[in-house]
């Protein structure tokens, strides 16, 4: 029988009426201190109807902060902001989980106040956002291995009070070039100790980070999110089918709630790891547009693109641009109702604009 989009599926503790996940983008709508606003509670709410809410990239602690403007779970009192969120959502029938980014090298002082930490002293050949504008990623301070377990720690420490504001669970951003992608890479991981060098030890600060709060939480309230291959902020990966067959061998051990998998490999990569992972595979199918022969930008998830990989086994699909400007994004998906593009001006611009403003369709025909 063929899985539909808006079948429910058993997620943990969870029953998600349908498929479709809002995937994690960061909005930069929170104070300069830190917390959530009302404007957030009122931009995650219009989206309740999703099978599942995750949230932008939160950081679990001072040295991990990444971007200005982000509200975080450093601290009680941050925590204690994203109460009117979860009740946003939970008012309107929604689950939440909140995703927890700790930078690593992706950060500045200015940011943060502490120099950024990471496997190894290599700085990322990218730019940086700060409260001053972009700068060069600065050289990070490579972790002595008796502080790695705190860092990984973190993360479990920062899900328990998420779990006490209110989210029904979290997700370990492990994509994209953040701490855990930094661990799993061969240039910015240089370590020859036991946290690098083989693929064990790449692994090793992923599993650790994943265990510690699957312990604090519980399994079935934990996710993580990984981007095989997929080289963003200068990180690169060697041996892609192996390095991530190796960790979901691991992570399958722990009982995740799920594994969130960017489709940034071919797909009989991602297939191969489909089969290998046990528990509810979520796929995050956007592609890369190209200009000119250089990639530009993603093509954001559509039903077509989600109905295909739910035909090749995952259980889960995540929108991210398609959220944006569809806040009932699933009722058009289900009716093939014209999706509304999201103005990319307004991403990060903060403010009402381009973020609480766009209509639900019956009142835009």
């Amino acid at each position: 029988m063929t899985t539909s989009l808006f079948d429910t599926h058993r997620l943990g503790r969870l029953t998600l009426p349908n498929r479709a996940v809002m995937a994690p983008m960061s909005r930069i709508r929170g104070t300069a201190e830190g917390f959530a606003t009302e404007q957030m509670a009122t931009y995650f709410g219009q989206r309740a109807t999703a099978g599942l809410i995750i949230s932008d990239g939160t950081a679990p602690n001072r040295v991990g902060s990444g971007n200005p403007g982000a509200a975080g779970l450093r601290t009680e009192e941050e925590a204690a902001s994203w109460k009117p969120v979860t009740d946003a959502v939970h008012g309107g029938g929604g689950r939440i989980f909140a995703q927890l980014m700790h930078a690593g090298r992706i950060s500045h002082e200015s940011t943060s106040g502490l120099q950024p930490v990471g496997p190894s002293a290599v700085a990322a050949n990218a730019t940086v956002f700060t409260p001053v504008g972009p700068r060069p990623a600065p050289v990070p301070r490579a972790l002595e291995i008796s502080e790695i377990p705190e860092q990984a720690r973190s993360y479990a420490q920062a899900a328990i009070r998420a779990i006490d504001a209110g989210f029904d669970g979290v997700e370990l951003h492990g994509a994209n070039g953040y701490l855990i992608g930094q661990f799993l890479s061969s240039n910015a991981n240089l370590r020859t100790d036991s946290y690098g060098g083989s693929i064990a030890g790449r692994i090793r600060f992923a599993v650790e980070a994943a265990e510690a709060t699957a312990d604090a939480i519980g399994a079935d309230r934990t996710g993580i999110r990984l981007s095989p291959g997929a080289g963003l902020w200068d990180v690169v990966e060697e041996d892609v089918p192996a390095l991530y067959g190796a960790l979901l061998t691991e992570l399958n051990r722990l009982g995740l709630a799920y594994v969130h998998l960017e489709v940034t490999t071919d797909e009989a990569t991602v297939l191969d790891l489909r089969r290998r992972w046990e528990g509810t595979f979520m796929v995050n199918p956007s592609t890369w547009l190209e200009r000119g022969g250089e990639a530009y930008g993603p093509v954001p998830t559509n039903r077509d693109s989600a109905e295909h990989w739910l035909g090749l086994g995952a259980d889960l699909v995540s929108f991210g641009r398609a959220y944006l400007a569809n806040p009932d994004l699933v009722e058009r998906l289900r009716r093939r109702l014209p999706l509304a593009e999201a103005d990319p001006a307004t991403f990060y611009t903060g403010g009402a604009s381009g973020y609480v403003d766009y209509p639900a369709y019956q009142q835009t025909a």
